[in-house]
C-alpha cells in the first residue's frame, strides 16, 4: 500500500460543544467553530474533513452541504465530504444539485458517504414511514447512482415522481464526487455496496476492528461476482490525539462517558464504563492517546483489514473548542506523517483478527 493511495481523513457530528466554563455555545458559535476546525485541518495536511446529519438539539450537522461550502472558500487541499448523508429520507435529485454544486465552487473536492441512517428521527420529520426503511434506501441508492453515471435520466419508483430523459445540472467532470456507502456492520449492506459498485465505509464504534475481516472479504468477493474490479475500502472510529496517553485519557473520558450515558438510555446499550473505555483503547475502536500510540493503532488496523482510507471521529462530545484544535493539530502534524511511514515501511506491529465479536455496535448514524 503506497502513501499517495491513503486517505487520512476527520468526521464531525456537529456536537453542541462548551465554554471553558462549561456552558454550551450558541449554535451559531458551534457552526462558525466547525468552519474553524476545517481551516485549521487543511492547514496541518488532513486529507479529507466530512460532516453527519443529524436533527437532534445536540447536534449542528442538518446541511452539512452549506458548511462545506463556507469550509470550500476559506480553503485549497482538503477534501470536502459527509461522514453520512441520511440518503433515505433525501432527494437524491437534490442531493446530486447541491453536492455537485460543492464540487464546482471547491475545485473538485466534494465526497460523499450515504447511509440508511441508524437514528431515525429524519424519517418523520420529513415525512417517512420506518416500515420503509430499507426500500426507501434501495431505490433512493438506484436513482443517485444513475444521476451520477447515466444522465439524461429515465427512471421510476414508489417514493418520488418519476424522471424522463431528464438532466441534472451543474454535470459532474468524469471521477468527480466519489461516493461511498456507509455500513454499520449489515452483511446484506455490504453486498449492495458491491452491487452498485461503490466503495464501502464501515463506521464502527466498539469491539475489536479484526470483527470486521469477514466483512471485507464478503465485500470483495460480492464485487468480483457482480463484475466490478476492486474498489476502496475505508474505516469510521472515534478518538482523540493528545501529547501524552493519560493527557488524552483524561480529556475524552468525561465527554466520551457523557455521550454513551446518553445513547445508553435511549438505545438499550450497556452503560459506559471506564474499564470499558480502556478495553476499547486497547484492544477495540477508540484511538485515544498520544499521536505513536494513535498511528501505531491506526495503521495495525489498515494493515489488518487492507484499508486505504481512515476517518477519525475526533473528540466525541460536547468537548470545548480548544481541545478539539488541538487534536486536529497533533492527527495533521503527527499521527498522519506516522501512519504513512509505517505502513510504507512494513513497520506495523500485527493486531488479532480473532478476537471475540461482543460488543461490535453499528455506527450511531450510519
Amino acid at each position: 500500500m503506497s502513501s499517495p493511495e491513503l486517505e487520512l481523513g476527520l468526521d464531525t457530528f456537529g456536537y453542541i460543544t462548551i465554554d471553558e466554563s462549561g456552558q454550551p455555545l450558541p449554535p451559531d458559535v458551534v457552526i462558525r467553530n466547525y468552519v474553524e476546525e476545517a481551516v485549521l485541518a487543511d492547514s496541518v495536511g488532513i486529507d479529507s474533513f466530512n460532516i453527519g446529519e443529524h436533527y437532534r438539539p445536540d447536534f449542528m450537522d442538518s446541511a452539512a452541504h452549506v458548511m462545506l461550502a463556507a469550509i470550500a472558500g476559506r480553503t485549497k487541499r482538503i477534501r470536502l465530504g459527509t461522514a453520512v448523508t441520511v440518503l433515505s429520507t433525501q432527494d437524491p435529485v437534490r442531493v446530486y444539485t447541491n453536492f455537485a454544486t460543492l464540487d464546482a465552487v471547491s475545485n473538485g473536492r466534494a465526497q460523499l458517504v450515504v447511509g440508511r441512517g441508524s437514528l431515525t428521527e429524519s424519517f418523520p420529520l420529513f415525512g417517512f414511514d420506518l416500515a420503509d426503511y430499507e426500500e426507501l434506501f434501495e431505490e433512493k441508492l438506484d436513482l443517485f447512482t444513475r444521476l451520477l453515471r447515466e444522465q439524461p435520466v429515465t427512471w421510476s419508483g414508489k417514493f418520488r415522481s418519476p424522471l424522463v430523459n431528464q438532466y441534472v445540472t451543474p454535470a459532474l467532470p468524469a471521477g468527480h464526487l466519489p461516493t461511498w456507502v456507509g455500513v454499520g456492520g449489515s452483511p446484506q449492506s455490504v453486498v449492495r455496496a458491491a452491487r452498485y459498485g461503490l466503495p464501502l465505509m464501515l463506521a464502527v464504534i466498539g469491539g475489536p476492528p479484526g470483527r470486521f475481516a469477514p466483512l471485507v472479504e464478503l465485500y470483495k468477493r460480492a464485487l468480483d461476482a457482480f463484475g466490478h474490479p476492486p474498489l476502496p475500502i475505508g474505516m469510521h472510529s472515534h478518538g482523540y490525539v493528545a501529547r501524552t496517553d493519560q493527557e488524552a485519557v483524561d480529556i475524552q473520558w468525561p465527554y466520551w462517558k457523557e455521550t454513551f450515558e446518553k445513547a445508553a438510555l435511549e438505545r438499550g446499550w450497556a452503560r459506559p464504563t471506564m474499564a470499558r473505555f480502556q478495553a476499547e483503547r486497547a484492544e477495540g475502536s477508540l484511538y485515544i492517546g498520544s499521536p505513536e500510540t494513535v498511528a501505531t493503532k491506526i495503521a495495525a488496523m489498515m494493515r489488518l483489514l487492507g484499508l486505504s482510507r481512515f476517518d477519525l471521529a475526533y473528540a466525541t462530545g460536547r468537548m470545548p473548542h480548544k481541545q478539539r484544535l488541538a487534536t486536529i493539530d497533533l492527527y495533521g502534524r503527527e499521527v498522519i506523517p506516522r501512519v504513512r511511514e509505517l505502513l510504507a515501511d512494513h513497520q506495523v506491529p500485527s493486531i488479532s483478527s480473532s478476537h471475540a465479536s461482543v460488543g461490535v455496535t453499528a455506527q450511531p448514524h450510519a
